[in-house]
């Protein structure tokens, strides 16, 4: 049993950051949620006044693809809609779950192949279809990402956002939780359901064993061990030490088993009736003799070990049918007869409890109705907290586990200690100041050259950083100038490899600045249309990824916004910009008459829990993607849609993946769009097949077009698949460059776009939609 649990599931880490000012001065930027004047009274953070500034943390970031750790300056981030800001007071590093996330980003790419045999899978599936060049890029810029370390935290709140006012406010102390949210970062952008108060008399170091309090009360929940019964918590590291005071506080027997006789010790004086140490000869013996013969009626496994062993102890002391749980990730080949034998049953803990990996309770809000889920890791959390403030006869006790401290500067020193072992470690806490010394600006380069496409770009998620950042990088005549993410490490990463002036947190740092003239918007769905009207308001041109906009009125907002400005826009309909599609097109406009198209899509499986599908954030996968392959028909026909029918498959998940579309056009051609989800990823994506005039033209995945005329095809590849995302850059910066016009008739854009909403109208109304738009 090594230095204890290792919670599986919080290996997947995303990013976060903060700001700060000096004592008796205002913190500035979207961070800077309050400061302490001279009479030492909290002073909530202004957002109007401090619009558009940037202000930095530090945090603790890890090179997915080196290993590399350090401790970095950061932009900060912002509080978002049901989101509070929290200025860390203390956070505790996990030994066995980050040391794992650690050495796996140390691992060579052979090695972490070794290690997710499934991802190779995926990635071998991808080469096939998008080619190998395509796919070595993405498995690149996923592997280049940061990672931010970190996931159980406490600390004042500084800031609340939309949706909040009256739950939480500015000053309220709060434990915070979550692998990517909670991290080892001076500021942490929080979702409500994921913070919960810290009650009178609890410090913020105590606080912050909130997380791995609730990973180990729920797995003691799984249990569901009654008064009087008898539960061996095998592994006496940070959970199963927890887990052990769990038991003891419910009135439960606990044996605590490890091969570390400090730390069975210290288990025995937090409450632990028995210790048993592995080395020893007669574990079995012992525990049938404190249980009358009977074994064990549950154990816990809490171990960190790749060795089966623990399965092993558990099936040698439980008793017939007990339960055995596992919240450590150990080895887990058990031993079958055993196991059979006593008809033993297997729990896998759910890290902190119900609504953990569920997007629309954690992200969005979203309560379980306490009829049917009384207990949720919010309510954990709640409950550690409640038992860290009881009496000391029921007192939760954290500060005992407290082996070592460091402040977040001496972060590194923390983490060189926990993963090379130089010293025995138990609770290693980070300490974080009350205030930040400031950090000095980067130096903006002189004004730029006249006809420049100043670039302002807000977002830079996993698509933007593999295809469109690269690409920007490439072009001349193109100043990249800010980059606005949500998440600071995730900015200040992306500022480095793509060589942006500035990043920041917040987008009004790009909309406001008179030096940009051009940006591009890459953010999820729901706030396209907004920040593109924003954008176009300040005079700004703006590249948009598709969609425009979720709705009608979305995209009527945008579209007034154009009127009134200097600017023109564009959407992301890269297609129209492969070069295959362009020579498909040549091919076309020899060739008159009406085109007959047929479109097949193999998009593969999206879950239905995943953003993209969600109504109200990506608007699903007919307004998300769909919309491109309505807009490559508007191209190939030359001429306006007219009308628009569609069916879809009955889906088990309730989404429209599987969709057939119907365009008739002014000329007289149509279009019919299959797009579904069932098919097998192992086959290309996307095929096209139009005719027109005697000739029969085949786009297969933008990799190879063939045009067969009077018997004869000649066949043309663009030497890998290219879907245009460069040559859509590249004409958009060049119309930036040029002063207009935009590189694409917008209203023909606005046409694509309301024609993908007027598929759903037909899904909803069985009826032909005729589109009628007064361009």
């Amino acid at each position: 049993m090594a230095d204890g649990a290792i919670c599986a599931p919080e290996i997947q880490l995303l990013f976060t950051f903060y700001s700060g000012s000096k004592l008796g001065q205002l913190k500035t930027g979207p961070g800077a949620g309050l400061s302490i004047n001279q009479e030492n009274c909290i002073t909530p953070w202004n957002p109007d006044k401090n619009q558009g500034k940037t202000t930095f943390m530090k945090q603790v970031i890890q090179s997915a693809r080196s290993g590399d750790l350090r401790v970095k300056d950061v932009p900060a981030p912002a509080a978002g809609k049901g989101e509070i800001l929290v200025h860390s007071g203390a956070s505790l590093i996990s030994a066995g779950t980050e040391r794992m996330v650690v050495e796996f980003a140390k691992k060579s790419l052979a090695g972490k192949a070794k290690e997710r045999p499934d991802l190779v899978k995926k990635v071998l599936s991808k080469a096939k279809t998008d080619g190998i060049m395509a796919t070595i890029k993405a498995v690149l810029s996923r592997l280049d990402e940061p990672l931010p370390l970190g996931y159980s935290a406490a600390g004042t709140v500084i800031a609340v956002g939309p949706g909040l006012e009256g739950n939480f406010r500015v000053g309220e102390r709060v434990a915070i939780a979550g692998a990517g949210l909670a991290n080892h970062a001076e500021i942490n952008a929080v979702p409500e359901n994921l913070a919960a108060p810290i009650p009178e008399g609890v410090s913020d170091e105590e606080a912050a064993f909130g997380t791995i309090g609730a990973i180990a009360l729920h797995a003691v929940r799984n249990l569901d061990a009654k008064l009087g019964e008898v539960v061996a918590v095998l592994g006496a590291g940070l959970v199963g030490q927890m887990a052990a005071q769990f038991l003891a506080l419910s009135g439960v027997r606990t044996i605590v088993l490890d091969y570390d006789q400090a730390r069975l010790d210290l288990a025995a004086q937090l409450g632990a009736e028995k210790c048993l140490n592995l080395s020893d000869n007669g574990i079995e013996q012992n525990v049938l003799a404190l249980t009358n013969g009977l074994g064990c009626d549950g154990i816990l496994i809490a171990a960190a070990t790749a060795s089966s062993e623990p399965f092993e102890t558990a099936a040698a002391i439980a008793r017939d049918r007990a339960q055995v749980c596992m919240v450590g990730l150990s080895g887990t080949e058990f031993p079958y007869a055993a196991f059979m034998k006593k008809e033993l049953s297997i729990i896998v803990s759910r890290s902190y409890g119900p609504g953990r990996y569920d997007e629309d309770y954690e992200a969005r809000g979203i309560k379980y109705p306490a009829g049917f889920v009384r207990w949720t890791e919010t309510e954990n959390l709640r409950e550690v907290m409640r038992l860290l403030a009881s009496p000391s006869a029921q007192k939760l006790d954290v500060t005992s586990l407290i082996s070592h401290r460091f402040a977040i500067d001496t972060a590194e020193d923390a983490f060189k200690m926990v993963l090379e072992k130089t010293e025995p470690h138990m609770g290693v806490i980070l300490s974080y100041p009350e205030s930040v010394s400031d950090v000095p600006a980067k130096i903006s380069p002189a004004n730029p050259k006249s006809g420049d496409c100043v670039l302002g770009v807000i977002g830079a998620g996993n698509f933007a950083k593999a295809v469109l950042l690269p690409e920007l990088k490439k072009l001349n005549g193109v100043r990249l100038h800010t980059l606005a993410t949500k998440r600071g490490s995730s900015a200040d990463h992306a500022q480095e490899t793509f060589g942006f002036e500035q990043a920041t947190t917040d987008e009004a740092s790009v909309l406001g600045n008179p030096d940009i003239n051009a940006v591009l918007v890459a953010t999820r769905h729901d706030s396209h249309a907004e920040l593109t009207a924003s954008a176009l308001s300040a005079g700004k041109s703006v590249l948009v990824e598709k969609p425009l906009g979720l709705n009608r009125e979305e995209i009527a907002i945008a579209r007034a916004a154009r009127e009134n400005s200097t600017g023109f826009f564009q959407i992301g309909f890269n297609r129209r910009y492969a070069p295959l599609a362009i020579q498909a097109r040549a091919e076309l406009v020899k060739i008159d008459g009406p085109r007959f198209m047929v479109f097949r899509i193999n998009a593969g499986h999206i879950p239905g829990d995943s953003w993209l599908q969600n109504a109200d954030e990506g608007g699903g996968r007919i307004i998300g993607e769909m919309c491109h392959f309505i807009d490559l028909a508007r191209y190939f026909a030359g001429s306006p849609i007219v009308s628009v029918q569609a069916d879809a498959a009955r889906n088990s998940d309730g989404a429209a993946d599987d969709v057939s579309a119907t365009l008739r056009f002014e000329d007289g051609s149509l279009a019919t769009i299959a797009y579904t989800s069932l098919g097998d990823a192992a086959v290309a994506k996307e095929s096209f097949e139009i005719f027109a005039g005697g000739t029969v033209l085949n786009l297969d995945n933008f990799r190879s077009l063939s045009v067969t005329t009077d018997g004869s095809t000649q066949n043309h590849t663009s030497g890998g698949q290219n879907k245009g995302f460069a040559g859509a850059l590249k004409a958009f910066a060049e119309a930036v460059s040029a002063g207009g016009p935009a590189p694409i008739d917008e209203n023909e854009l606005v046409e694509s776009s309301l024609a993908t909403i007027a598929v759903l109208d037909s899904l909803q109304s069985g009826q032909r939609i005729d589109l009628g738009i007064d361009l």
